[in-house]
């Protein structure tokens, strides 16, 4: 955990290891009981090509399985 506080201008500095880490790019969440920062990745195809890289299935394959099990716990 890392400690830091906002300039006289409101800018907040991150920790050089967490720029590092997780980018220079945020989305800022606004909580109830605080904040949260989300990195956004420089490319989003390519981190949405890595997080999906080892699903197999089609798209489409994906909705009906997807529809399948709503109608299932609907009750159909």
């Amino acid at each position: 955990m890392s400690e830091t506080t906002l300039d006289d201008r409101g800018r907040l500095t991150l920790p050089k290891e967490m720029r590092e880490r997780y980018g220079e790019h945020y989305h800022v969440i606004d909580l109830h009981d605080g904040i949260k920062l989300i990195p956004i990745a420089e490319d989003p195809l390519d981190a949405l090509r890595d997080e999906f890289a080892d699903v197999e299935k089609t798209a489409d394959e994906i909705r009906e399985s997807a529809r399948e099990a709503s109608l299932d716990e609907a009750g159909r």
